[in-house]
């Protein structure tokens, strides 16, 4: 089952001494691209939680936000920045000497200034932490690839029924291909009729001509490698792994072989049905942007 790139999950987890709320959403990305913002408390934990991401989201960008909210203050520890204060302090005095400004220095300004004090995980509670963490963050991935298949499932359904509005095209074109050498054949004789003003026409010069122009007009082998990709693209919708990258090298490869059929067929039918078809592809190239 293919699966968008596009999805949300949100999930949380309460005991006695925390609360998690974890969400995640992704969006279109060329590659896996993950962005987590979370307590500096939890640093130590980045790489259980990005390995934990990378086992069920393989492309997109990802954007991960974690809200921890301690109970028990027994597992933390609070870190006072004293040469950082000092430093805070310093600037204060320079500005209430150079601005004559009212000193209003207090301890509950400096301690807002950023990292004066801060939070510190025990180490020794990483491996509970992680525990707890765990529970909604594989809860909110699995919530966000249910949505991403969900959203996948519709994306196929849209690219199978483009496929097969390209394949009656091609169809066509195949019916049309059989005639244009005969058309031409016609044509021809009619017009060397018309500048010899009588009826005696070389038909072996002929038969040369029409052979020469079917041999430089022949789309024989174009449209079967389009069936071919057209037959490749159901089976990859089918795949049960990302197939995004794997179905743009298809549709490019799909969009090569009409450009030859539209500049080889010497048929403004068969040139009118090929922009018809570049033009179901590149819906569904669009469409493969969103696929992991």
């Amino acid at each position: 089952m293919i699966r968008s790139m596009t999805g949300f999950g949100r999930a949380t987890f309460e005991d006695n001494s925390r609360s998690f709320i974890v969400e995640i959403k992704t969006v279109n990305h060329r590659y896996c691209d993950i962005n987590i913002r979370m307590p500096k408390s939890l640093i130590s934990l980045e790489d259980k939680i990005r390995a934990t991401i990378q086992e069920k989201i393989h492309r997109g960008k990802v954007d991960v936000f974690i809200t921890l909210n301690t109970y028990d203050k027994k597992d933390v520890r609070t870190i006072f920045n004293e040469s950082l204060a000092d430093s805070y302090l310093g600037c204060l005095k320079e500005i209430k000497e150079k601005y004559n400004v009212k000193d209003d220095i207090s301890v509950s300004l400096i301690a807002k200034f950023p990292d004066v004090i801060t939070l510190q995980q025990n180490e020794d509670d990483m491996e509970e932490l992680w525990n707890s963490l765990s529970i909604p963050l594989k809860e909110s991935i699995g919530l966000l690839v249910t949505m991403r298949e969900k959203e996948g499932l519709k994306l196929q359904e849209n690219i199978i029924e483009k496929c097969n509005r390209i394949k009656s095209i091609v169809d066509k074109i195949e019916e049309r291909a059989a005639l244009v050498p005969v058309n031409y054949k016609e044509k021809l004789t009619s017009r060397i009729k018309e500048l010899l003003d009588d009826n005696q026409v070389d038909e072996s010069r002929i038969a040369m001509e029409v052979a020469m122009f079917a041999d430089k007009s022949c789309i024989d082998e174009e449209l079967v490698r389009l069936n071919s990709h057209l037959i490749q693209t159901q089976e990859t919708l089918n795949l049960n792994e990302p197939v995004g990258r794997k179905l743009d090298f298809i549709v490019q490869e799909m969009n090569r072989e009409v450009n030859t059929i539209g500049s080889k067929a010497n048929d403004l039918e068969i040139s009118n049905l090929a922009l018809n078809i570049k033009n179901e592809i590149e819906k569904i190239r669009e469409q493969i942007q969103n696929i992991e």
